[in-house]
């Protein structure tokens, strides 16, 4: 199932629109501020987000303009009462993916919902298949010719990843913003380790191969 972040302050318009999507298939994690949503992208990953722009504290423009330093293509959504062009300038330029103009219609919503995760080919069951491997990450579970290979849920999602998009290079800066946070004081050296335990953990599948990209990252080459 696709995972999908709503930053809303206004709680009844997140209950809303969580709710609407939740009955469209998805699941939703709904929050009023960005310190929570950022605190939520650190344990989930997330294949869309739902943003509104004036917000206390951080506001959508700087949420957007933090999301793009580290994953530049998660599509993001703006959701806002301010309709002037300068608003929507700012939010293209800054790299998001739509806007809206509150108030919304909840089925139009949903209509760009979906034609942003066909761009980003984000299926709505989160599932892939190379050869024998199967990675569900619904269940956060590897298998290989039908046998489950052991994974930490880092492992997990750095593989899953990697294999979403193949022949991308991520940084090792990238993957470590993303799954061990922005303002974490781990050496980037423990993304190598990580691979290197990935590497190891997955030896018995001949379809793909993880590639060191040098002075770069990694990226997974499918066979």
């Amino acid at each position: 199932m696709v995972n999908i972040l709503v930053l809303e302050d206004d709680k009844n318009l997140n209950k809303v629109v969580c709710s609407y999507l939740n009955k469209s298939g998805f699941n939703t994690v709904g929050c009023l501020n960005a310190e929570d949503a950022f605190d939520e992208m650190y344990n989930c990953m997330f294949e869309l987000i739902v943003s509104d722009i004036m917000m206390p504290g951080i506001d959508g423009f700087e949420f957007a303009k933090t999301i793009r330093k580290v994953n530049k293509t998660i599509p993001i959504l703006f959701m806002s009462a301010k309709d002037d062009l300068p608003s929507k300038q700012r939010g293209f330029q800054l790299g998001i993916d739509d806007y809206m103009v509150k108030p919304v219609d909840l089925e139009e919503l949903l209509l760009r919902v979906r034609a942003l995760l066909r761009r980003a080919n984000i299926e709505m069951e989160r599932k892939i298949t190379i050869g024998k491997l199967v990675l569900d990450a619904d269940a956060f579970v590897a298998s290989y010719d039908g046998m489950e290979i052991q994974t930490t849920t880092r492992e997990f999602n750095i593989i899953f990843k990697l294999l979403s998009y193949p022949n991308k290079t991520f940084s090792r800066a990238q993957l470590m913003d993303e799954f061990w946070g922005i303002d974490t004081d781990t050496s980037l050296r423990a993304v190598d380790v990580y691979i290197t335990k990935i590497r190891d953990k997955f030896s018995v599948c001949e379809d793909f191969e993880i590639k060191t990209i040098r002075g770069l990252g990694y990226k997974a080459v499918v066979n």
